[in-house]
């Protein structure tokens, strides 16, 4: 296996010299901030075993949510928060895709596009369940951001965790669909979407570039029954806290070229795929958003200015969320040679590199 960081730490410079007037600067702190990950480069802290005498060092992570080494402990406090407001009911996960040839203005316009993206898809959303021959009420929903493909390609799509039913407008009934096996017609939110984009495009920076055929050929929404929730919440943790390849998925680093592994959606079974180590690169750098941008919100009654109407809901339904479990606490570091527990000493100050 071939770690990312160090991918970057052979090629980096060489990508810098073919494109460096082309590279973000959003893309160039993700860089630093793996290349610098658990190295002294961000300072650490210093552990001493009580039983063998051997001092220890611990380098910080940098946190940045492109690096593959950091975001498992967010990941999984993540998840536990989420699952506290989890209602008794049936969950839908709501997949909201593009076509091919509205991708290219996304990926040159991607802080207005992404957002776009969020906020049509919720409005879509909310659009169909408000008609009374669906569910007739307004819904609330957690929406994430997801970017890419199993191969590294540019693939932005919008996924939905959503309890199947609503809150009606005169904030007296929960309203639950019609039919058990149905919730939202996905025909119908397609051609909302598209409807609701090409509206909100309209006047944006270089939107005439998109070609006119993207408006007349039928658009994809996804509508999948997930249970409780618990399961769509598990999967997309993945897409929150971690970055578009982990590590352990590098196979080789040789001959220019990097090998790795990818699960087929389909077939379930593992593949390998060969690419260049600037195409590599390039497609990696693709998926790092841009600063500041948030890729998971909240609409409906689960944003946070809907307290009032998320009390009202847990009345309706009867039920009281779950006490939120006790804090995690910190792990006990163990000697690397004795596997006794060390005691911290001191803290390491970060070395900058010349």
């Amino acid at each position: 296996m071939v770690s990312l960081a160090e991918v970057l730490r052979r090629h980096w410079p060489e990508y810098e010299r073919q494109f460096g007037a082309q590279i973000l600067p959003s893309h160039r702190r993700a860089v630093q901030a793996i290349l610098g990950c658990r190295t002294s480069a961000l300072g650490g802290e210093v552990y001493r075993c009580a039983n063998c005498c051997k001092d220890h060092f611990v380098y910080h992570s940098c946190n940045h949510r492109a690096c593959p080494q950091c975001g498992h402990a967010e990941a999984t406090d993540w998840i536990a928060r989420q699952k506290l407001k989890l209602l008794p009911v049936p969950y839908y996960l709501i997949t909201f895709t593009v076509p091919e040839g509205l991708r290219a203005w996304l990926r040159s316009h991607q802080k207005l596009g992404y957002s776009l993206l969020l906020k049509e898809s919720a409005g879509t959303l909310q659009d169909v369940a408000s008609k009374d021959k669906y569910l007739g009420a307004e819904l609330g929903f957690l929406s994430v951001l997801h970017t890419w493909g199993r191969q590294l390609q540019f693939h932005p799509h919008v996924h939905c965790v959503v309890p199947a039913g609503g809150l009606r407008s005169d904030g007296l009934r929960w309203c639950r669909p019609k039919s058990p096996d149905f919730f939202l017609p996905q025909i119908v939110l397609a051609a909302r979407f598209r409807t609701r984009l090409k509206a909100a495009l309209q006047g944006q920076p270089d939107s005439a570039q998109i070609p006119s055929q993207v408006w007349r050929q039928k658009w994809v929404v996804d509508v999948q029954p997930v249970g409780s929730g618990e399961s769509a919440l598990k999967y997309l943790s993945a897409y929150v806290y971690r970055t578009a390849l982990g590590s352990q998925r590098i196979l080789h680093d040789e001959n220019g070229q990097i090998t790795f592994k990818y699960k087929d959606s389909e077939e379930g079974q593992w593949h390998t795929l060969v690419l260049t180590v600037m195409e590599f690169i390039r497609r990696f750098l693709q998926h790092v958003l841009p600063r500041g941008f948030q890729r998971v919100r909240y609409y409906g009654w689960l944003s946070a200015a809907a307290a009032t109407r998320w009390e009202r809901i847990l009345a309706l339904l009867d039920w009281k969320s779950p006490p939120p479990s006790p804090p995690t606490p910190l792990p006990v570091r163990l000697c690397p040679k004795c596997q006794q527990p060390m005691a911290r000493i001191g803290l390491l100050p970060r070395c900058r590199s010349p």
